[in-house]
């Protein structure tokens, strides 16, 4: 008996109609959003009220459409490499990372990964035992592993120092606090291996590690389970994963020798992955190769390494501009992140004051229609949370109860991040020192 043949709908098509889609969405929030503009309209004048209103809600509501509806057209493509065996270097850019380098080495040495995996781990610059941890771990579990050293601070110089040892085809970067899932690396390397040719990197999945240690860390692991993980999901569904993370990601190591290793750059992998984008090179996400890493567990550890990533995208906008992307998703993913500054400036400066003003009986900016806005919030992120819980269930792992973290996510986190952006923006604008930790 003859098998139905599956209509195929090009991506090219999926990607107008997730923006029809959009555009429709676009125009109800309008229609919503009359009386709301009319209010603000007496205070401001028509052309701040629309100015402020497109900050808050238009733009938003449009990229969270796009999003959700791009989603659920995504399926990844099976796996044709299942079990290869290609070496691998893993470099590890270290900085008094004495407590958790043995950990993540013990993590690489579990990998069911067949072929060879050889370790670099670049001592930059540390005060501390980190090279020592690093060399009586690889002694411990059995593992090819090399220390050398980088004077030079910056993540970057630790990186190509290590490039240039590099001898096998394909590269891993992997933060010195971060653990692999037993697949991990050989999901990583299936996807490349099953991909096109044209593609250079896959980001793998980052998910945080030390979620239960407080407020801060609660609220982040709702982050990257769901806000990273579905916004990385979109983009490579579209053949465009726009940064391939140092924490976790797989490159050719062609590729990065081509474009001379990583810039001298706060947020170096971002301008990497556009470079690498703008050589027409795709670069894929591969949501089954997890990795668990810490996150910052004071708001100014949190500040700081946000702020780091603002920062980082507008280096990347210096390097590579939008519309130099050769491709229209790739011109269109990098394109979106232009408008990111004007809404976390009018988020910052104008919604946050009008919530104060709202719970004093002012209610211009912030008012009752913020209730129509909570119910598409949780219905947004049930959808990332539908896709991500399959593929927990497909590893075996277990989603963690935080339901006080959600709701702290969902309600509060914007509050905090459009600030901390805020300030990068400006970190970057004023060239003021670099802060790493």
């Amino acid at each position: 008996m003859k098998t139905k043949k599956r209509y195929y709908i090009p991506v090219i098509w999926k990607f107008w109609i997730c923006h029809a889609f959009a555009f429709l969405w676009f125009l109800f929030s309008v229609y919503l959003s009359l009386p709301w503009i009319k209010d603000l309209e007496q205070m401001v004048g028509i052309v701040a009220s629309i100015f402020i209103i497109a900050a808050i809600a238009y733009i938003p509501g449009y990229l969270n459409a796009f999003m959700v509806m791009s989603l659920f057209f995504d399926k990844q493509p099976e796996l044709k490499v299942q079990n290869p065996t290609d070496p691998v270097s893993i470099l590890i850019s270290c900085k008094n990372e004495e407590n958790g380098i043995g950990d993540t080495i013990q993590y690489i040495a579990q990998q069911d990964y067949q072929g060879e995996l050889k370790i670099i781990v670049i001592d930059n610059a540390s005060t501390d035992q980190t090279a020592l941890q690093a060399v009586e771990a690889g002694k411990e579990y059995q593992v090819d592993l090399t220390v050398i050293y980088e004077e030079r601070p910056g993540k970057n110089f630790a990186l190509n120092r290590a490039l240039a040892m590099v001898d096998t085809p394909y590269v891993i970067t992997l933060d010195a606090d971060t653990i692999l899932t037993k697949s991990a690396v050989r999901y990583l390397v299936s996807r490349l291996l099953s991909a096109p040719k044209d593609i250079c990197a896959v980001a793998g999945s980052v998910l945080v590690r030390n979620s239960r240690k407080n407020f801060w860390t609660k609220i982040q692991e709702w982050d990257y389970f769901l806000g990273i993980a579905s916004i990385k999901r979109l983009q490579g569904f579209y053949q465009g994963t726009l940064v391939a993370q140092g924490a976790f990601s797989l490159y050719k190591r062609e590729a990065l020798e081509q474009l001379g290793g990583w810039d001298d750059a706060i947020g170096e992998d971002i301008v990497l992955t556009w470079q690498m984008l703008q050589m027409n090179c795709k670069v894929y996400f591969e949501p089954l190769a997890v990795a668990f890493t810490d996150v910052p567990e004071t708001f100014v550890h949190l500040a700081r390494q946000r702020s780091r990533w603002a920062r980082g995208m507008i280096e990347a906008f210096k390097r590579v501009k939008p519309w130099h992307q050769p491709a229209v998703f790739i011109k269109y993913l990098t394109g979106t992140n232009l408008v990111f500054p004007y809404l976390d400036f009018v988020y910052t400066f104008v919604w946050i004051p009008g919530l104060i003003m709202a719970f004093f009986g002012y209610y211009y900016i912030v008012g009752p229609m913020i209730f129509f806005v909570l119910p598409l919030a949780l219905l947004t992120n049930y959808a990332m949370y539908y896709f991500q819980r399959r593929v927990f269930r497909r590893l075996g792992l277990r989603i963690r109860k935080n339901i006080f973290g959600f709701f702290a996510y969902v309600l509060t986190y914007q509050m905090f991040m459009s600030p901390i952006s805020v300030w990068g923006y400006a970190q970057e604008f004023f060239q003021l020192k670099r802060v790493w930790k």
